[in-house]
């Protein structure tokens, strides 16, 4: 059991490239790089709040549990 990243798929939907998104969260783009990877062991709530807003979506759109 594991939990699956899928901002690649939700920033393919709405069209936005990595530097971008990195530029209007505040974060650098190899962090993204990795948090897209699911390389990370956590995010930061503040950091899902500026991404799912930035996207329009729910944090269940971007993280799901296998």
């Amino acid at each position: 059991m594991r939990i699956i990243v899928n901002l690649d798929v939700v920033m393919s939907q709405r069209k936005i490239k990595s530097k971008d998104l990195a530029a209007r969260i505040g974060i650098t783009e190899p962090n993204l790089s990795l948090l897209k990877s699911g390389k990370v062991k956590g995010i930061r709530f503040n950091t899902l709040e500026k991404i799912c807003k930035e996207l329009e979506c729910q944090p269940g759109d971007i993280l799901a549990y296998e």
